[in-house]
């Protein structure tokens, strides 16, 4: 029976509704209650309200006191239903808010022209992309979630109207009003992109707003100075131009603008615009359309719609033609008489007043403004700039990026190891953050000359060269254009080269280009945002993904649609937190805990990287590398990194052999290395070796038995201060050692003595050990081995030992003033005094590196042996290293890798699953991965500069801390639930 009467009263409702032509979406489900307040409020009108309820005048938040005082006098004395608001900060505006309305006896609609939202980026781009960028985007539902964010945005701000969605089809590549205002040329694909951003936006309770009416996409006139022709046929345009109003009307599209057109098909009075014409907002819009939504005129004050000699003349114009809200006039006082006049004539009548009258005070309380509170400032920035949008910003930029060439598959750039690259800017904006994240996974010089023959001399020793052509992301508005130079550059330099060319501007300036013949590859990006150019370098490497379609047609090559797929190869992304389910402002906690670190003098400076499910999404420096504070640390930075030589450089090495069945962990040392047969370590295993099970010493000071035992310094028996035949093997600054003691290093190990108890001993010997078995085995050393078997080809451009071969020591973090050995500074020089007595190359320590990329090695092992397109070793192999097969016996090792602890101490914040494996460095480093998070997470620091008996970040458990942090902030309850829409 209930059911019976809820149906019944439904019906009711939108009968009353249907009948007094009110769009059922500015009905709330209080009807009644709605309905009872617009009657009682028109009710208690006087003719000069009820006419001033018809305008809406335009204000910037950053006018002056005078012209924001004339709109406090527009609402005391014309009674003015809305306010528009432009240009201008948030703060201003809401001040300026609150204050009209208060002047309002009816509570003010407020618009905004918020096409890509209402807030600026950290640099100083739009909050969400351009239309066109939408349009590119094949995922709508992406869409709907940047019209949602918008529709947010607006509801914090007091905003109840936004003139948005643009639904023009942009068919015209010289429209100077539209462009990238524009979803493109199909005209389903802009309907559906409409439609998808007016869901989001009424979903979040803000009107939406179809413009302009009845099409604006071919002119290439500016509407605002002159009145634009559309010269198409009724039938085209019924076809084409109205295609996606008829269906978003259908969806319960709120409200349209619009437009100041010349359209002889449908309005046979020469130069009368579309604004005041009845036969196209009534007869139209509204008859053939069926439209009974708020139907706004564009500005009135534009040139394109000043065709009458009287101010106010158009704006009665305008409402006889069938609008409902007059926007920015000319004059709204001569305006609102004049509306006065012809209502007392009887030119308007009373039931034409009441039915635009009432719809927008059915608007009104749809918006809630029937219980109208003041804009709340408070954390008003924050909540315009929350790290949700952030999200669907990088989402939606990542799913429009577009493959428009591609010749024999050259994207994403594989075998980084063949690869020289340069990169050149062309354009007149920045391209700094494409060119950083580029490096982020090669070597990519930016090459910049003066001259054409300039160019070509410097690109011959390339093989592949990336044009980025980046111009002003400030407005959709700014120029887009190659200069003629540019191309004439770019048509040589694509001659001579391999040659990307990556497009962060509007796509109509592909069509300066005559030729794209000599392009291998070519990639529209649409906008010059920090973002854009992120995930664009990303595309390029593989980490991301080609997604998006060309939304307008650019010459015979690239018709609309036009699109390349990419795969991805797996490489690690760069993005937001919250992506991967990941609270940012938790995260943030890393930073108070880092910066405690560097306060408290627990290390001078560190870089801290987290990543997840391959995406970092945690990457800064703190301090600087000495306490005198004069080099901040920087990203490029290089730490030696100890201990964790033994899982990035020789582990892997170990694994690879172990895939191709050269080893196993049951190898004897004596069938690795023939002359320990019959030594007392003959017989130890792999498996013992790396889980320090073996009963070797736990660390032989070897550089002890080099000192002068009076002097305690270098001894001359073993050092000079100049290299020569026999003293060549350089430990530090102008400290040479004695060529044949690295054989004595090796005789001292074979001979050592084992423990006497078995078990557990954590030992470097095993790792001198490998590192001797790796050079015999393949004849090369160490250093170069790996570089070739695995940085190159991971892109690990940071990582080496001996960096000073390949860094300056601006680059190279110091680790310690040695009193006790080299009696130096240590730096650029491995720490580990053994290492330093082979050469600097050890298997145990001598490594330097960023922490991006050990991200990488670790995120090799997360995805059990593949990187980049490339699979270095089984997944079984990884998982034989990462088994803790002693774990019965209390101990915790790993194969190589450390794993979590089994008690309550250990190296982890005992927070982690027992899957995830790592290993820490005695200068204060440390790396760890979850596979069952999908985590990755690096600590680089130089805890012992100035020395090495600063213990406290050990003390501390600053690292585990961390650790605890990052864990801390996995949004357990969200991660798997899209972002909230």
């Amino acid at each position: 029976m209930k059911k019976l009467f809820f149906t019944a009263f439904c019906l009711l409702t939108y009968a009353v509704v249907f009948s007094q032509q009110i769009n059922p979406l500015i009905v709330k489900e209080d009807f009644q209650d709605q309905k009872k307040w617009v009657d009682s409020i028109y009710g208690s009108m006087s003719l000069q309200e009820k006419v001033g309820q018809l305008f809406m005048v335009d204000v910037f938040s950053s006018d002056p006191k005078a012209k924001t005082d004339k709109v406090k006098d527009l609402i005391k004395n014309q009674y003015i239903g809305g306010v528009i608001f432009s240009k201008g900060g948030p703060k201003r505006q809401a001040k300026l808010n609150n204050e009209f309305q208060s002047h309002s006896k009816v509570p003010l609609l407020v618009a905004m022209d918020a096409e890509w939202g209402l807030s600026m980026r950290l640099d100083s781009t739009y909050a969400f992309p351009w239309n066109m960028t939408l349009g590119a985007i094949t995922d709508n539902s992406i869409v709907e979630k940047v019209g949602y964010r918008i529709g947010e945005h607006s509801k914090r701000l007091g905003v109840h109207i936004n003139f948005a969605p643009v639904v023009d089809i942009n068919t015209n590549p010289k429209n100077p009003i539209i462009g990238n205002r524009s979803f493109g040329e199909d005209k389903e694909n802009v309907t559906e992109k409409a439609l998808a951003f007016m869901k989001g936006m009424q979903r979040a309770g803000i009107i939406a707003n179809a413009k302009h009416f009845p099409g604006h996409g071919d002119t290439d006139t500016d509407s605002h100075k002159t009145l634009p022709t559309i010269e198409f046929s009724k039938e085209r345009i019924d076809s084409v131009e109205l295609y996606p109003y008829k269906r978003l009307i259908r969806e319960g599209l709120s409200s349209v603008m619009v437009a100041h057109l010349n359209v002889p098909s449908l309005e046979p009075r020469d130069g009368y615009p579309s604004s005041i014409s009845k036969i196209i907002v009534t007869n139209m819009l509204k008859g053939q359309l069926g439209f009974n939504g708020l139907i706004f005129t564009d500005a009135l004050n534009m040139k394109g719609a000043a065709n009458f000699k009287e101010p106010g003349e158009i704006d009665l114009a305008a409402f006889l033609a069938g609008n409902d809200v007059l926007l920015i006039s000319e004059d709204i006082p001569k305006a609102h008489q004049l509306l006065v006049n012809a209502y007392r004539e009887e030119v308007i009548s009373e039931e034409r007043l009441a039915h635009s009258v009432k719809k927008i005070l059915y608007t009104k309380y749809k918006v809630g403004l029937n219980a109208y509170q003041p804009v709340n400032d408070n954390y008003l920035i924050e909540d315009l700039n929350s790290v949700i949008d952030d999200v669907v910003y990088e989402e939606a930029m990542e799913n429009a990026l577009t493959m428009l060439k591609n010749d024999r598959a050259i994207l994403p750039i594989k075998d980084l190891q063949k690869k020289n690259i340069a990169y050149i800017n062309f354009g007149d904006a920045d391209g700094k953050p494409f060119l950083n994240q580029l490096r982020k996974y090669a070597k990519v010089d930016y090459v910049k000359a003066t001259s054409l023959d300039s160019y070509v001399q410097k690109l011959k020793n390339y093989n592949y060269v990336i044009v980025g052509f980046h111009k002003s992301n400030e407005n959709p508005w700014k120029g887009y254009q190659f200069t003629d130079k540019e191309l004439v550059w770019l048509y040589e330099i694509a001659r001579t080269n391999t040659v990307i060319l990556d497009v962060f501007a509007r796509p109509y300036a592909m069509l300066d280009l005559k030729t794209t013949a000599n392009f291998e590859g070519i990639i529209m990006s649409y906008q010059n945002s920090t973002v854009s150019q992120e995930l664009s370098a990303q595309l390029i490497f593989g980490a991301r993904e080609a997604k998006g379609k060309l939304p307008v047609t650019l010459g015979d090559d690239f018709p609309v649609n036009t699109h390349f797929k990419t795969a991805s190869l797996k490489r690690l992304q760069y993005g937001t937190p919250e992506s991967v389910g990941i609270n940012s402002y938790k995260l943030n906690k890393i930073d108070s805990l880092a910066r405690l670190g560097v306060y408290s003098g627990m290390m001078p400076g560190a870089q801290i990287l987290v990543a997840r499910r391959g995406k970092v999404i945690y990457n800064k420096n703190f301090g600087y590398h000495t306490p005198s504070k004069k080099n901040a640390v920087k990203d490029n930075d290089v730490y030696d990194v100890a201990s964790l030589t033994k899982i990035l450089a020789t582990l892997p090495l170990i694994m690879e052999l172990v895939d191709q069945g050269k080893l196993n962990l049951d190898t004897k040392l004596s069938e690795m290395l023939p002359e320990y047969k019959g030594s007392n370590k003959g017989n130890i295993t792999l498996q013992e070796m790396l889980t320090h099970t073996a009963r070797l010493k736990a660390w032989i000071p070897f550089y002890t038995h080099t000192l002068d035992t009076v002097t305690h310094l270098p001894s001359v028996k073993y050092y000079r201060k100049k290299p020569d035949v026999k003293y060549n093997i350089k430990v530090a600054e102008n400290l040479y050692m004695r060529k044949d003691y690295q054989d004595s290093i090796y005789e001292i190990i074979k001979e050592s003595e084992l423990r006497d108890r078995k078990g557990y001993k954590y030992s470097d010997l095993p790792y001198y050990l490998m590192k001797k078995y790796l050079e015999d085995y393949y004849g090369t050393t160490m250093d170069k081995l790996v570089q070739r078997n695995y940085y190159e080809s991971l892109g690990a451009n940071y990582t080496t030992f001996l960096p000073l071969e390949k860094f300056t020591k601006a680059d190279i973090v110091p680790t310690e003033e040695d009193t006790y050995f080299r009696m130096q500074k240590v730096h650029g020089y491995v720490h580990d005094q053994g290492s330093a007595m082979i050469g600097g190359v050890s298997g145990h320590a001598g490594l330097f590196s960023n922490a991006n990329d050990i991200a990488k090695v670790m995120q090799m092992y997360l995805d059990k042996g593949f990187y980049g397109g490339k699979r270095y070793f089984k997944p079984e192999v990884l998982d034989l290293f990462n088994t803790c097969y002693y774990c019965d016996d209390d101990i915790r090792r790993g194969v190589g890798f450390d794993k979590p602890q089994l008690g309550e101490s250990g190296p982890t914040c005992g927070c982690i699953s027992m899957t995830s494996f790592g290993h820490s460095g005695f200068t204060g480093t440390f790396t760890w991965a979850d596979p069952e998070e999908e985590i990755v997470y690096v600590f680089l620091s130089n805890r012992t500069y100035p020395s090495a008996n600063n213990r406290s970040l050990i003390g501390s458990n600053l690292r585990s801390n961390i650790q605890e942090a990052i864990y801390e902030a996995i949004d357990h309850k969200n991660e798997t639930k899209k972002i909230e829409q």
